[in-house]
């Protein structure tokens, strides 16, 4: 009998570990854009919102998922498959190896380090689509559509989707997703993401090590001017979070900047992007 799997300190810090993050922002702000900033040559672009139009003439490969089906194909082949998930599950050995026979050796994923997945919005829209054709959306008395079990079971897929992914360790993962403004009961801005259902945008920050909001910030009289607010207590209540505790309040507008500074500087584009 082998003695427990315990991982030393060395090791823990000799391990090859990724960035997990979210990017949101108001529609027309260069989300998108800041593929310009990271290194094409390790970067592999989801593009589910076939929105990029911004992008056209960036060097870096892309893949065009259209289906659920296929989002969760490239999610266990990127992941490799959770050995404490049965047959039939989704994530598990055998997904892994239907996804496999599907798409071709996953080895051709190992030359990206990076995963640019734009949008989660749109993963999100997949994802109830698909859900509203399975049984758990329709009632078991009258065989009629059931909303709730459709948005039931959406949140289980969003979640497991995101968590798979975010245990990709070797790979850095950048969220992108379109933030929605709306006033409470007193008037009050409240900053959302925007996806259907409640539960994939509640669990998400607690999934990802940083949540980044892409925002216009005025400041006194001074012109209007983008940046990324990166810290959970800021003045403007945008959705925030800094686990690596190495970021400012408000960063410059760059992604790969950013990854400078959150130690994986091999993740930026090797020179200075296009002026924005």
């Amino acid at each position: 009998m082998s003695g427990l799997p315990i991982i030393t300190a060395n090791q823990r810090l000799a391990e090859s570990r990724g960035v997990k993050g979210v990017l949101v922002g108001r529609w027309g702000l260069g989300k998108t854009y800041q593929l310009w900033t990271l290194d094409p040559s390790s970067t592999l672009f989801i593009d589910i919102e076939a929105g990029d139009l911004a992008v056209m003439e960036w060097p870096g490969d892309s893949l065009r998922p259209r289906t659920w089906e296929e989002c969760r194909d490239i999610a266990v082949l990127v992941g490799g498959p959770n050995p404490a998930l049965r047959d039939g599950q989704s994530f598990s050995q055998w997904h892994f190896n239907e996804a496999r026979q599907r798409f071709g050796d996953p080895e051709k994923l190992t030359k990206y380090r990076t995963l640019f997945i734009d949008s989660i919005t749109v993963a999100g829209r997949l994802c109830l689509q698909w859900c509203k054709g399975q049984p758990q959306a329709f009632s078991d008395r009258t065989n009629k559509p059931d909303t709730r079990g459709a948005y039931g079971l959406m949140g289980q897929e969003m979640v497991a989707w995101l968590t798979h992914i975010q245990h990709s360790r070797g790979k850095h993962v950048w969220f992108v997703g379109i933030l929605d403004e709306r006033s409470d009961d007193f008037n009050r801005k409240v900053y959302e993401l925007q996806i259907d259902g409640s539960k994939t945008g509640l669990e998400l920050p607690g999934i990802v090590d940083e949540v980044i909001t892409l925002a216009e910030i005025t400041t006194g009289d001074a012109p209007p001017y983008r940046a990324f607010v990166c810290h959970t207590a800021n003045p403007w209540g945008f959705p925030a979070k800094d686990r690596s505790g190495r970021l400012d309040m408000v960063e410059p507008p760059d992604l790969g900047q950013l990854m400078r500074k959150l130690g994986a500087a091999e993740a930026a584009a090797p020179t200075d992007p296009t002026a924005y």
